[in-house]
């Protein structure tokens, strides 16, 4: 495994940050297809001894499991300082707008609520989930700085928001000398490229790190065709954000599928070589133990011009899809 710097921190993180969205009580009811206890374990533990020091959950993932499935097994098969543990939280609630809830005092609940899953006193990495378009800027940073002051948090983080929104938030963090976004989990894959209209140059100038999540696009860029998966027949919210554009995103993937041939390795790795030439550390999702060893061989892929080229060629420009599609 490969390790770089996180941005403008002092983090230390895996080329590979485990996504762990796959992990947690089926019975919420927000995805079937999640690992149990027991098995969520297994990944971890398997992850860790392939080198993987950078973890990545939030609290809607079922209901906060993912966080206590994370939290126990990092307590038990690794020392805390040798661990990155990123979470996220979510815009305030309808019923927090209502009960004059303010930003600041919404942040400072969510924090808790995760801390406590988890069972730390602090995650390395707190990240905004989403964009709140129902509460003032000035209260979410400043609720996020207090966070950092009272070390519930080293730093903090966005995820699902454009780049003039980042921009703005930082030059506020600035203004105010508040901690300011020092990543950014947007989506971007090999057929999902939107990132790299502005986001991609806004983090390039600024130092900021790009963990993009769907790294895979929900498996479609490490299965062949014929291939399948639980993922990929029971995830509603993968299917609604690629089958709009299947028919020409399969050109890509057949591209990869023949270098993969060609090179005598996984679809997998050949989409995360790719992915690793544009960001610090993409966020790989990880259901069964070879998911999480196809992402390491990754790390030591090296494409050469002509392939990363014949990869990009057919992209062809894409619409907004769902977080960010809701929130233009």
């Amino acid at each position: 495994m490969e390790y770089t710097k996180l941005g403008n921190t002092e983090l230390m993180v895996s080329r590979i940050c485990m996504g762990c969205m796959g992990f947690g009580d089926a019975a919420s009811g927000q995805h079937s297809w999640t690992l149990d206890e027991e098995a969520s374990r297994e990944i971890i533990r398997h992850g860790l001894e392939l080198g993987v020091n950078f973890f990545d959950t939030a609290i809607a993932y079922q209901e906060g499991t993912s966080e206590e499935y994370v939290g126990r097994a990092l307590r038990d098969f690794a020392r805390r300082d040798q661990v990155v543990v990123a979470t996220k939280f979510l815009p305030r609630t309808q019923a927090e707008i209502e009960a004059g809830v303010s930003g600041q005092e919404h942040v400072a609940r969510m924090i808790d609520r995760s801390l406590t899953n988890l069972g730390m006193d602090y995650v390395d990495l707190y990240i905004y989930h989403m964009w709140d378009y129902h509460t003032p800027l000035y209260e979410i940073m400043e609720g996020l700085n207090r966070a950092v002051q009272a070390g519930k948090a080293r730093y903090i983080g966005i995820s699902n928001c454009y780049a003039y929104q980042l921009a703005k938030a930082n030059a506020l963090a600035r203004q105010e000398g508040f901690a300011p976004f020092v990543s950014v989990q947007g989506h971007y894959n090999l057929i999902f490229r939107e990132e790299e209209r502005e986001m991609a140059k806004l983090c390039a100038e600024d130092n900021i790190a790009m963990t993009p999540y769907s790294a895979l696009a929900g498996g479609r860029l490490s299965k062949r065709p014929g291939e399948t998966s639980k993922r990929l027949e029971e995830d509603s919210y993968a299917r609604f954000k690629y089958d709009a554009t299947a028919r020409q995103d399969q050109v890509i993937i057949d591209r990869v599928a023949e270098l993969a041939q060609k090179r005598d390795v996984s679809m997998t790795e050949i989409s995360l070589a790719w992915l690793l030439t544009k960001v610090t550390a993409p966020v790989v999702g990880a259901t069964k133990r070879h998911h999480m060893e196809g992402a390491d061989r990754a790390t030591r892929l090296v494409l050469t011009p002509e392939e990363l080229s014949y990869l990009e060629e057919p992209y062809v420009p894409h619409a907004l899809v769902g977080v960010m599609a809701q929130n233009k």
